[in-house]
Formats: structure tokens, C-alpha cells, sequence
């Protein structure tokens, strides 16, 4: 995660989230006047120290977007982070002159910048292509709760139906979503056991089918000793069968027998068989051996 610093605050909130809490309280909030005039003034101007200004007063609007995110199980300072970096398109690209307020507009970066990171780090496997689908998977959570319902619950099918017509979505994908919310990928970094004792992890039980270092070494001795082996077998082919060989076989874009043909001027067919028979010379001096 890059960090930036503006003003002498961290802008990395995984270092001590309490006390990035505490320091984004000293930036007080510009008024709608204020927001114009820095926005219309760094967009002629690219000066930084205003840019600075606009993202540090809007630090605690970050803050309160990223509390709405907090049921998806993810570390809060990454969301913070995510979403910081949000504000900063946000301030590049904020155009004072079609009347909006930044922070209206600021808005809409943030959470698209935290979902995407929500979306990326839920898991491996994409979950969801389609606007409806994002949707649904930021919704169906929140018309959940609203319902009293339990977060791993089998949702029965009157309720499938109705929070499939309230999203917008099929009553198939409200189910397919329930299941990839209800059982998020693991961590091979997870803990076998709750036990304090206990400092295993899944990933200690894994098997290890890299080579070892013996094994590295064989392999090495082998392609050089293949090398060799090849090398000499050349050595037992004409100019012209090399050549051919090469062009056929070797180089990056081989050579048609027509253009071989023609460059030898020879027939296509006597190309084919030189080629054959060079390839038959290799294969029984490196098998003689």
C-alpha cells in the first residue's frame, strides 16, 4: 500500500488506526464556497498544497463510508486506505464548473474505490460481472439485516422471491449470492486451532512438490549434459544440413520448404528429406551414446 503524506499526517491508518482517527479530526470541513474556490483553483494550477487541502478536509467523509462496509469481515485500514485513494481521482478529476458540491462527488469515488478492494479481496473467484450483480452483493447483506435474518441462514423462498424483486436481480442469483456471502474462501494462513498453544497453520500441512536442491542439481547436469550430446551431433552434419535443420527446425519463424526450395534451388521434396535425414543423424549419435 502506498502511503502519502500531506501536512504531516500519515496517510497509511494500518500504522495506528486510533491515532489517524485522531489526527483527520484537526482538518475542519470547507463550506461549499471554500470547496469551489480551491477545486477551481488547482484545476488551473496543479498545486499540490491545494490538492492537500481538499483531500485532508474530506478524510472524515472516507471514515464514514468505510463504517457502512464494516460487516465484510475486512481489516478497516485497508478500507480507509482503499477509500483515501478514491478521494485523490476524486480531487484530479472534480470539475467545479458543472455546479456540484466535491464532497457529492467525492462520494461516488470512495465507495467505488472500497468496493472494488471489498470485490477483490472477497474471493478468488469473480462474484459478480454485471452492475445488478455488485449490487445485490453490496444489498443483499443490508435487506438481511433489515430483516432480522441470521448471516448463514437458508433463506426460504418467499423471501428469495421478494428480495430478488426489491434488488432487481433473479430469484436464482438472490440464492447463489447467499451461498458465496455465507462461505467466504479460507486463509491457508488460518490457525488449525483456536488454541492460543496452538500456532499451526493449514498451510504447514501442505505438500511441498517444488524440486530440492538435489533434485535441482540433477536436472541442471542433465540439460548440460544434453547440451552436449546435441552440440556434438551437429557437429556431424553438413554445412548444408545444418543450415537446413536450423531453418526448419530451430529459429524463431521456420522457413517453408518452398522458400528452402527455392534458396538451395532444389526441389521441395529433396529439402523435405535432407531435413528427415538430419533429424535421423541427431537421433542415432545421441542414442549411440
Amino acid at each position: 500500500m502506498e502511503t502519502y503524506t500531506l501536512s504531516g499526517l500519515d496517510f497509511s491508518p494500518e500504522l495506528n488506526m486510533a491515532r489517524y482517527l485522531q489526527s483527520i479530526r484537526r482538518y475542519p470541513v470547507l463550506d461549499q464556497e471554500e470547496e469551489q474556490s480551491l477545486a477551481k483553483t488547482y484545476r488551473l494550477t496543479k498545486d499540490q498544497q491545494i490538492a492537500n487541502r481538499l483531500i485532508l478536509s474530506h478524510l472524515r467523509l472516507v471514515v464514514k463510508v468505510v463504517s457502512k462496509y464494516k460487516g465484510y469481515g475486512l481489516p478497516l485500514s485497508e478500507m480507509i486506505s482503499e477509500g483515501n485513494i478514491g478521494l485523490i481521482y476524486a480531487v484530479e478529476k472534480f470539475d467545479p464548473d458543472k455546479g456540484f458540491r466535491f464532497s457529492t462527488y467525492a462520494l461516488w469515488w470512495i465507495k467505488a474505490s472500497v468496493q472494488k478492494y471489498i470485490l477483490n479481496s472477497w474471493s478468488l473467484v469473480k462474484v459478480g460481472t454485471t452492475a445488478a450483480q455488485k449490487k445485490l452483493f453490496f444489498n443483499l447483506r443490508k435487506a438481511k439485516n433489515q430483516l432480522s435474518l441470521m448471516e448463514d441462514r437458508e433463506l426460504s423462498e418467499k423471501i428469495i422471491h421478494s428480495l430478488a424483486h426489491s434488488l432487481s436481480v433473479t430469484a436464482k442469483e438472490v440464492k447463489e449470492m447467499n451461498v458465496r456471502l455465507s462461505s467466504r474462501d479460507g486463509s491457508l494462513n488460518s490457525k488449525l486451532s483456536s488454541s492460543s498453544e496452538d500456532e499451526a497453520e493449514w498451510q504447514d500441512f501442505l505438500a511441498d512438490k517444488t524440486p530440492n536442491q538435489e533434485e535441482k542439481t540433477a536436472a541442471r547436469q542433465q540439460y548440460i549434459y544434453r547440451k552436449k550430446l546435441f552440440v556434438e551431433a551437429l557437429g556431424k552434419l553438413n554445412r548444408r544440413e545444418k543450415e537446413i535443420l536450423f531453418k526448419r527446425r530451430l529459429q524463431d519463424q521456420p522457413l517453408t520448404l518452398e522458400e528452402l526450395s527455392s534458396s538451395y534451388q532444389i526441389s521441395k521434396e529433396r529439402v523435405r528429406q535432407i531435413e528427415l535425414n538430419s533429424i535421423l543423424k541427431l537421433q542415432k549419435y545421441i542414442n549411440g551414446k
